[in-house]
């Protein structure tokens, strides 16, 4: 996944922005940090995995119902071409 801004921004801003998250949270803090961020990337992944697995699930259900329910239709129409 390519994060779109990071097209326009240079090694030199990048190497900025390091210096001064260094000087505001220290270097003791910052592994941490690190940890936290990364913790809570993975909780987002996961509940979207949760939630794309929920949606093929419920999809699938109901589209075993739908082929049921026609399934019992074109019954119902063979055996009336039948009778007829």
């Amino acid at each position: 996944m390519a994060l779109l801004f990071l097209n326009s921004i240079s090694g030199g801003e990048i190497l900025v922005v390091l210096l001064i998250v260094l000087m505001v949270f220290g270097a003791d803090s910052i592994p941490s940090l690190a940890r936290n961020m990364g913790r809570g990337i993975r909780q987002i992944k996961d509940a979207t995995q949760d939630i794309q697995r929920d949606i093929a699930n419920s999809t699938k259900d109901k589209t075993s119902d739908v082929k049921e329910i026609a399934d019992e239709i074109k019954g119902t129409i063979d055996q009336t071409k039948i009778k007829l």
